[in-house]
């Protein structure tokens, strides 16, 4: 099964030769540095490049062009490499294109042998660059990974040649542009098929002698089948202005390198970019009779993966209640308006102030404003079944990590291999339409801790339970929470901390400590809260000189790369001020380096501290136990009623999961 990776998600190598194809629809420079343990480039004869496209264990081409194929044999690259990171760039003075935003996003696809798909990649979001670091095959603990890096270089090879550590990058970047000057003129032709031994063919005598040359420096040409299974993100973020890729390639499609005919050529285009043609077109409804709306179809929305599209179509229906909504408040605002200028002109002339002219007039003004509301009552109904038929057809379609725990899918639940785009927290409603619900969800890896308020939020649900109860139903969300974010990540890739300094939250967290999906149990007293602040502190510091340093690699081996998650319970109980400070440090830097707080406090509880925490306050995102109307839309101002995500009473569902998860953990700790 391909992986569609996203920018930073990884996935093992298990095998040693691939080989990495890029399609971008115009011709772009293609070629790859080696990096030693710190990522570095140690000189220019550890770049392949078109005026060199051979190095041990690397072949790359030779000349620009709209399709490539690099060849890697990882079991051939000198033991000093522990990094190959694959670069395109644009070709200077021929009249192209001079960024990579005026082009359509690169593909870049890892493939087996046979030129079925393993790992893909679409490096989308890129403006002003004219270089980018598309993807990186890394080295860690003796096991080779893929990374999709899609990071952005405006200062063309020469920046990008240069953050790599390379001394000669101005050099050797003008050194690339004339080699790939000089064979522009040359047409690209499309390798010959692979030889029955499954290696490529060299028809000419130039191949044969370059393949001997290549063979006598210990390489061959690569092609490899990774598995699925991401690495640990060990936060080595792409330094200089990175770019998102939120995609990656659709599903189905005819192999790509299959055969057109026996002893024929071979199409080695990707069959999911032809020409970096946009993604097939989503599944449509069957013709709906006439004067009826098309019956919704789950996936009908624009994405390259059928994730994708059903995000897509969620927030599509956010936007779509959300515009509805607005222009039937407004026709409603609109009409009371005009109704009470219509009564102030009444009231304000005297002869029809009183009298069956007046009472005709007020009479007349009603029914103008029972009218305008009826018609914007009638489409907004009309546009809300619409909705409601599309909630009804793509909450059954939708994956685990964005169904809600009563969504059979659940039940087949299994450990993913890749994390997902985005995780659901919950649901979101407005008062028109309370039973049309809209999935709240939230991007992944998270971008913002979260503060599940534990105190009286001022809802009709919140005001029906007293503070026990409050409290118990917010350490039930975060456990909730919590079991969706670890459900979400492969095995290894999520680890969970709590603080629970008085052991109130004992009960609340009995499916994470009773399954063991905790590394540690929950921390107690000044003492533990202490140790697992200072833990995670010193974490979100290590990383961050990694990355900085471009040392990401020389992490210490005992260090969890893996995501974080910090549950704080009760807080402030048991916190001093150098803990708050830990917090606050915590929630600010973070998120940016996998370390992300949930903390389960009453506001008011906290006030103590006065403005020290509002801005902790301000920077997670408020979630709470009860269906609560505290989320407002920047975009048309309204009010959201947000419900939590909570397994239906009664069901094992949650235990279910959980189970499955540290199932997981204990197979890959051997």
């Amino acid at each position: 099964m391909t992986a569609e990776l996203v920018r930073g998600q990884n996935h093992p190598l298990p095998q040693a030769r691939l080989e990495i194809r890029v399609s971008a629809g115009k011709p772009i420079v293609a070629g790859a540095t080696l990096g030693d343990e710190q990522g570095t480039v140690r000189g220019t004869e550890w770049v392949a490049h078109p005026g060199s496209p051979h190095l041990p264990g690397l072949e790359v081409s030779k000349q620009a062009a709209a399709d490539h194929r690099l060849a890697v044999d990882l079991g051939a690259l000198p033991e000093s490499v522990h990094r190959v990171s694959v670069l395109l760039a644009l070709p200077l003075g021929v009249g192209g294109p001079s960024s990579f935003g005026a082009l359509a996003a690169p593909f870049v696809a890892v493939t087996v042998l046979d030129g079925s798909e393993v790992a893909s990649y679409t490096v989308t979001g890129l403006d002003s660059e004219s270089a980018v670091v598309a993807l990186e095959l890394y080295r860690r603990q003796g096991a080779w990974k893929v990374r999709a890096v899609g990071q952005g270089y405006a200062g063309g090879l020469a920046e990008m040649l240069a953050d790599q550590g390379l001394p000669q990058a101005n050099e050797l970047a003008t050194a690339i542009q004339e080699a790939v000057s000089s064979g522009l003129a040359r047409s690209v032709q499309a390798p010959p098929p692979r030889a029955q031994d499954d290696d490529r063919a060299r028809p000419t005598a130039s191949r044969t002698s370059a393949r001997q040359e290549q063979a006598g420096n210990g390489a061959t040409p690569a092609d490899a089948a990774p598995t699925a299974m991401p690495a640990p993100a060990a936060s080595d973020a792409a330094r200089g202005s990175a770019t998102g890729a939120p995609s990656a390639a659709v599903p189905g499609g005819p192999e790509a390198g299959a055969p057109q005919a026996a002893g024929g050529p071979i199409d080695y285009a990707h069959p999911r970019r032809q020409n970096t043609a946009p993604p097939p077109p989503p599944p449509t409804a069957p013709p709906a009779p006439p004067g009826q709306p098309a019956p919704p179809v789950a996936g009908d929305a624009t994405g390259w993966s059928m994730e994708e599209r059903l995000y897509n179509q969620v927030w599509g229906m956010f936007e779509d209640l959300a515009r509805t909504t607005a222009a039937y408040r407004s026709a409603v605002d609109f009409a009371e308006s005009r109704m009470e200028q219509e009564l102030d002109k009444v009231l304000s002339d005297p002869r029809s102030r009183i009298g069956s002219a007046g009472d005709a007039a007020r009479q007349a003004a009603r029914t103008k404003h029972d009218n305008l509301v009826e018609q914007a009552r009638v489409v907004l109904e009309r546009d809300l079944a619409q909705l409601v038929a599309e909630a009804e057809v793509v909450e059954p379609a939708l994956p685990p990590a964005f169904a809600s725990w009563h969504n059979p899918t659940w039940h087949g639940y299994r450990v993913p291999m890749e994390i997902p785009m985005a995780l659901r927290l919950g649901d979101l409603q407005l008062p028109e339409r309370p039973d049309l619900r809209i999935p709240m969800l939230v991007r992944l890896p998270l971008e913002r801790g979260m503060w599940i308020d534990s105190g009286r939020s001022g809802s009709e649900a919140a005001l029906m339970l007293d503070s026990h109860q409050l409290r118990r139903a917010a350490m039930d969300t975060a456990v909730a929470h919590a079991a969706r974010l670890l459900a979400a990540y492969p095995a290894g890739e999520f680890t969970v901390h709590v603080i629970d300094p008085a052991g109130s939250g004992a009960l609340a967290l009995a499916p994470l400590t009773g399954f063991g999906v905790l590394d540690a149990p929950p921390a107690a007293g000044a003492q533990g809260v202490s140790a697992v602040l200072a833990k995670l502190t010193q974490r979100v510091d290590l990383v961050q000189m990694a990355v900085r340093g471009r040392a990401a690699d020389a992490l210490p081996p005992d260090l969890d790369t893996a995501e974080q998650l910090l549950i704080v319970n009760d807080f402030p109980h048991g916190f001093d001020d150098r803990a708050v400070t830990q917090l606050r440090y915590l929630a600010d830097e973070g998120p940016a380096v996998g370390v992300h707080l949930m903390m389960v406090a009453d506001r008011e509880d906290a006030s103590e501290y006065g403005p020290v925490l509002d801005p902790l306050w301000r920077s997670l995102l408020r979630v709470t136990p009860v269906p609560d109307d505290h989320l407002v839309d920047p975009w048309v101002g309204h009010v959201w009623t947000y419900e939590p995500m909570l397994p239906p009473a009664g069901s094992q569902v949650l235990q279910e999961v959980l189970a499955r998860v540290a199932a997981a953990r204990r197979s890959l700790r051997g």
